[in-house]
């Protein structure tokens, strides 16, 4: 019951984090990856030791490359995410990599993608996300049809949907913020973590509130709508704090040991986690007792 009873500073704090999120997006923007406005992907190997990053930077820089982003790959790679190039370009860029006489940089894969492919992906993009809102919506709202009172069943769907909201857009004014910070760009591996956060947030949610419908369902929503829901948030939280945990221990083993290509992916799917399982106890549960209360 205390986080039932104590729901206006956990409403505070979540108003507070989403707030900041969306100063964030605004403040800083999508720092858009090749995936969605276009550009080239250049894969390169060493015979030996790959040289220093910086030092393949100065030289790529020289060549008047202009905005790039070089990751290590493996123990020989880089991974260039440029603009596109031309197959002249690409000669002098490989140019740029071959630092050392003696250590040969060999192209192992290379790909361009055009502004208009890049723009129907993000198109694509927020059409799945909006596809899973609606689907969650109605199945929901199909799902507790049986336990209308004292709150109607499409209202459980309102406040999930209010919930993956909440932990989506925290995970990506982090994110933008981050890439910020670090250089990094928004890609496809953004959009399938914010899926993945909604399929684990939703999932986390719904734990709790078919538990709240089995009380109802049960005869026990003889109780008052408060304590029923308290219950149910007490009951499942522990199943909820370990799923979250043990979720959270491989993404972070997969963020510090996994490769540079992976850590944020692992980065935001974290982040997403934590959230997820905050928004779940903290927010979805007392936010259906509010409702109730504004119904009264």
């Amino acid at each position: 019951m205390f986080i039932v009873n104590n729901r206006k500073f956990f409403f505070i704090l979540s108003a507070v984090l989403v707030l900041a999120s969306i100063f964030s997006i605004w403040k800083y923007g999508f720092n858009l990856g090749i995936d969605f406005k276009g550009g080239s992907v250049l894969e390169v190997s060493y015979a030996e030791n790959r040289p220093a990053k910086d030092t393949i930077s100065t030289e790529l820089e020289k060549v008047g490359l202009g905005n790039f982003i070089l990751t290590p790959s493996g123990d020989r790679n880089y991974i260039l995410k440029t603009r596109e190039l031309s197959a002249t370009e690409k000669v002098i860029v490989m140019s740029a990599f071959q630092t050392e006489a003696t250590n040969v940089a060999k192209e192992e894969k290379f790909s361009s993608i055009g502004p208009v492919v890049g723009s129907q992906m993000k198109n694509k993009a927020m059409v799945a996300i909006t596809i899973v809102l609606i689907c969650i919506l109605l199945f929901i709202t199909f799902v507790f049809r049986k336990v209308s009172k004292p709150v109607a069943s499409w209202k459980y769907a309102v406040v999930t949907i209010v919930a993956l909201l909440h932990d989506v857009i925290i995970p990506t004014g982090f994110f933008v913020a981050w890439n910020h910070f670090t250089g990094g760009e928004i890609d496809l591996l953004f959009v399938t973590a914010l899926l993945a956060i909604l399929g684990y947030s939703v999932h986390d949610t719904i734990v709790v509130f078919d538990r709240v419908r089995e009380s109802l369902r049960d005869g026990v929503s003889k109780k008052p709508f408060i304590e029923t829901v308290g219950e149910a948030v007490s009951q499942t939280m522990a199943r909820s704090i370990n799923t979250s945990v043990t979720t959270f221990l491989t993404l972070a083993a997969l963020y510090f040991v996994g490769g540079e290509t992976t850590k944020d992916f692992a980065l935001l799917l974290l982040v997403g986690v934590v959230v997820g399982a905050y928004s779940s106890i903290f927010v979805a549960s007392p936010l259906l007792v509010t409702l109730e209360k504004f119904q009264k």
